[in-house]
């Protein structure tokens, strides 16, 4: 029994020795090569595979021979050349950033293999609107400020901080996938070259007749106070009334409303009122800047108000009424459209047809404007209530009931997007797109999988011009002053 606890023990005690062997082992966590020089495979290994002992070193040697450079690989008398989709400076990569990246050092090192003279140009992208709204969100977390508290040039330069932070931080991270770069390459998209390209590129649209720059509706963020593309807008689909938290308001703000109220008449030939015609609309505030209302022409119950006019209870505006039977269904609500031009695309196109007036009713930061007389200076939707009990007073609000609407939203702030008439620098699209939609019908262009040739016209076929102007502070600014 001695003997059998005496074995007991030593084999605990082996078993101990064994576990502090291995500790020992798996201690070996860094290889002693020095930086930049040839990695030395001979050195001891942890026991346990280390991902980070593995990869350490490789790179920096890569890096430092030259691998990366397109002169290192010129055997074939081809050439490759790819441009990075340059990251944004908004944070750090992420998971879709490693998938995209590897799939293109995959190409990049198979030309690099087969002896193309292979080039893969590394680079980071500003971002503008993004990074403007990350580092003022930065602001307003740690100091408690506005870029307006601060002013352009302090707030540009807690920009430059954001970038030189966060741009490095990037291309460390592309280094640690061991993506094949051309460092000496490297390029910011503001940087100096970059910003020379930008302006001889817009003079160059421009002398080409390209550019142009128009009032036409733009999509606009209160918050942000600037123009975004369509791709920033997103929806939010509702059915029946529903609360969203709006940026600037204490609570949140109600959509899937239809409101109805009346507009009183005005008989043409005697220039007085009698009776009244029913609107319904989701946006009862933007009847402040309502240049008329229209009907369908074969809609018998409006006929007798074929050129007749309506009264505007605040303003006192005589706004006619006009057959439009594009705008209008007969079996929407009323069958009765009231038109704001300055503030709905529908609308904007009735205001061309018919050539009326348009008005815009919005300061940039979402206050009702000037032409609001009694309404001036207040917030767009605490306006939109203000009205209501106003049309009430006057007995000419009807109630209200639930209606199906899209809410637009901002993708950066979540302000409820405005549609506004602003002058903005624009790009002529429709010349390209026809001529890319003829490239594809004659085979000139393939398109890959071919069922995606619809999507192709479908888009082209149905283009809008491009709006290319932001009013942001970090940028590029447009090479174009007002004189």
């Amino acid at each position: 029994r001695h003997e059998q606890q005496q074995q007991k023990n030593n084999l605990g005690k082996t078993k101990k020795e064994n576990k502090k062997q291995i500790k020992e082992k798996e201690e070996i966590k860094f290889n002693k090569t020095n930086k930049g020089e040839k990695k030395k495979v001979i050195e001891p290994m942890p026991n346990t595979y280390s991902p980070k002992y593995v990869e350490e070193g490789w790179y920096e040697w890569w890096e430092k021979e030259g691998f990366f450079k397109p002169e290192y690989s010129s055997k074939s008398g081809k050439k490759f050349v790819m441009v990075i989709p340059p990251p944004n400076v908004t944070g750090k990569l992420h998971l879709g950033h490693a998938l995209t990246n590897s799939i293109q050092d995959t190409i990049v090192r198979y030309h690099r293999m087969k002896g193309d003279e292979t080039l893969w140009v590394p680079g980071v992208d500003h971002a503008g609107i993004a990074t403007q709204v990350v580092v003022e969100k930065k602001l307003m977390r740690e100091q408690g400020v506005t870029r307006h508290d601060i002013g352009r040039e302090k707030f540009l330069e807690e920009v430059w901080k954001w970038k030189e932070e966060y741009g490095k931080g990037i291309c460390n991270q592309l280094r640690r996938l061991g993506s094949s770069l051309d460092w000496s390459r490297e390029v910011f998209t503001m940087d100096e070259k970059r910003g020379e390209a930008v302006k001889e590129a817009f003079c160059r649209f421009y002398e080409k007749g390209l550019l142009y720059r128009e009032q036409k509706l733009v999509n606009w963020c209160c918050t942000l106070k600037t123009a975004i593309s369509d791709i920033e807008v997103e929806y939010i689909d509702v059915c029946k009334p529903t609360e969203i938290n709006v940026p600037g308001y204490e609570k949140p703000i109600i959509f899937g409303n239809l409101h109805e109220f009346a507009y009183p008449l005005v008989n043409p030939k005697t220039g007085k009122d009698e009776g009244e015609i029913l609107i319904d609309t989701t946006r009862i505030e933007t009847m402040l800047g309502d240049v008329c209302v229209c009907i369908h022409s074969k809609d018998e119950r409006y006929k007798k108000y074929h050129g007749w006019s309506v009264r505007h209870p605040f303003n006192g505006k005589i706004l006619p009424i006009i057959e439009d039977d594009e705008l209008v269904d007969m079996e929407f609500g009323t069958g009765c459209v009231k038109v704001t031009p300055a503030h709905d695309p529908n609308d904007y196109n009735v205001a061309i047809r018919h050539k009326l007036k348009i008005i815009n009713i919005l300061n940039d930061d979402g206050t009702m404007n000037q032409e609001c007389g009694e309404f001036e200076g207040m917030k767009r939707f605490e306006c939109r209530e203000v009205i209501i009990e106003k049309l009430k007073e006057k007995g000419l609000y009807k109630g209200v009931k639930a209606s199906a609407m899209r809410v637009p939203i901002c993708s950066r702030s979540h302000d409820i997007i405005e549609p506004r008439i602003k002058p903005q620098w624009w790009v002529n699209c429709k010349d390209m797109a026809k001529r890319a939609v003829e490239a594809v019908r004659k085979g000139e262009l393939k398109i890959y999988p071919s069922e995606m040739e619809n999507v192709w016209y479908r888009w082209l076929e149905n283009i809008h011009d491009w709006c290319i102007s932001r009013q942001l502070w970090w940028g590029h600014r447009i090479p174009a002053y007002l004189i």
